[in-house]
């Protein structure tokens, strides 16, 4: 059978479709390993995770991250153009320069037959194109499918010079492949139901979101919800914290306002930035998503694309406030299709959430069907199963059957050496 190497950043939003994806190979008697933040990986793919530590999971050497995700440094107050090049300067690049030694050593130690890189891992695509390995990239958002810097030649040629130097200092100036999409195949996790008409690189595979069951703590006091006409998640992922007080704050309010109405909602507030606690309305700093979203009926979020694509795969509309980076694209995706409504991040008060709450809950205005419609062509799509049949056909002919010989990866002398528990 093959061997598949994981190569992911330490953020929740792109390890959680690289989890599905790795278990259904690992269901078909593939070897998964991880290159990233051992933590991490192991808390959403199982403590027994094979993991090559690549990156620290919060604060330590590497990059600047201030814990649970937060990128160090990065206030609300940076959006646009600024926030991409603060996100590539302060985060990306030094992720790539920290990652790309100890990546290689782990290819060296496991020898996989296929390198499966995040796309905002560029240190995983550099160094598998200078080795000559074959690779694949995995796309956790959209946003670099529809080239988002057509209109921007000047940020698009500042990023090009980036990636080369990029590559002068990690690969030695060899291979000539964007890290971010492999020329072997990108499996992207969405369907033309959310992305649109876009037009679309040959090599590009949707394949729908890989949904796969978690490990988490599931302390949720599930009774709560016992009795609720409606149920309503607030979510702004790990990374935003910094950002979310004011909002969160003004979701909770308006949700409290919505109480005679049947509606319960969960507010995720890790930082506990919301000091008041009201009677049909839920705080708590960490949810089980996903079981959380099959009893959802609207949820209230970032836009951010992992967030999103969970939520219509259970069918359920959102309201979408954008903060920043990719999630003004994907929030433009939902309202599009119809399976939501959008709110300025910055000045959504109360009452603006909660007629966009309102609308969502209402059947007239159609959203829950298109959400609906988008959760079938996720599962028509294929998932996790699809984006493994892709991957399996990037190995070798002899390593698709049992008990096969070794392929011909860097590193084969060293196969059976296992990563560090």
């Amino acid at each position: 059978m093959g061997r598949f190497l994981f190569v992911v950043p330490p953020l929740v939003g792109h390890v959680n479709p690289a989890v599905g994806t790795a278990a259904a190979l690992a269901a078909r008697g593939h070897d998964i390993a991880w290159a990233g933040p051992p933590g991490l990986v192991r808390r959403l793919a199982g403590p027994d995770a094979s993991v090559y530590p690549c990156v620290p999971d919060g604060p330590g050497p590497g990059p600047g991250l201030e814990g649970n995700g937060r990128i160090e440094g990065r206030t609300a107050r940076l959006k646009g153009p600024a926030a991409f090049q603060f996100l590539w300067e302060s985060f990306l690049v030094p992720l790539a320069d920290h990652m790309a030694p100890l990546v290689r050593d782990a290819v060296e130690e496991f020898g996989p037959d296929v390198l499966v890189a995040d796309q905002q891992t560029v240190a995983g695509g550099l160094v598998a194109d200078a080795l000559g390995l074959t690779w694949a990239t995995s796309a956790t958002t959209s946003a670099e499918l529809v080239d988002p810097l057509a209109g921007m030649p000047k940020v698009a040629a500042w990023l090009d010079g980036l990636l080369e130097e990029l590559r002068g200092r990690i690969a030695g100036g060899r291979g000539t492949a964007d890290p971010r999409m492999s020329p072997y195949g990108v499996v992207a996790y969405t369907t033309r139901a959310l992305l649109g008409p876009a037009e679309l690189p040959g090599q590009v595979r949707l394949v729908g979101p890989s949904v796969a069951d978690r490990v988490t703590p599931d302390d949720f006091p599930w009774e709560w919800l016992d009795g609720a006409d409606r149920t309503v998640l607030v979510t702004l992922g790990t990374a935003n914290a910094d950002a979310g007080g004011p909002f969160l704050n003004a979701a909770a309010e308006a949700l409290a306002g919505m109480a005679a109405s049947g509606v319960r909602a969960v507010v995720v507030d890790p930082a506990g930035t919301v000091p008041d606690a009201f009677g049909n309305v839920l705080l708590r700093p960490h949810v089980p998503q996903l079981p959380l979203l099959a009893r959802a009926d609207a949820v209230v979020c970032h836009a951010g694309h992992n967030t999103v694509c969970e939520a219509l795969w259970h069918g359920v509309p959102l309201a979408v406030a954008p903060i920043r980076d990719d999630q003004p694209l994907v929030a433009g995706q939902v309202t599009d299709a119809g399976a939501g409504v959008r709110l300025r991040f910055a000045r959504a008060g109360a009452p603006r959430i909660a007629e966009a709450v309102t609308a969502l809950l209402d059947p007239a205005n159609g959203h829950r069907e298109a959400a609906r419609a988008i959760a079938r062509s996720f599962r028509e799509a294929g998932g996790s199963a699809a984006a493994a049949d892709h991957l399996e056909a990037l190995l070798p002919p002899l390593s698709h059957a049992p008990g096969a010989a070794p392929g011909h990866a860097p590193g084969n002398a060293t196969r059976d050496r296992r990563p560090a528990r």
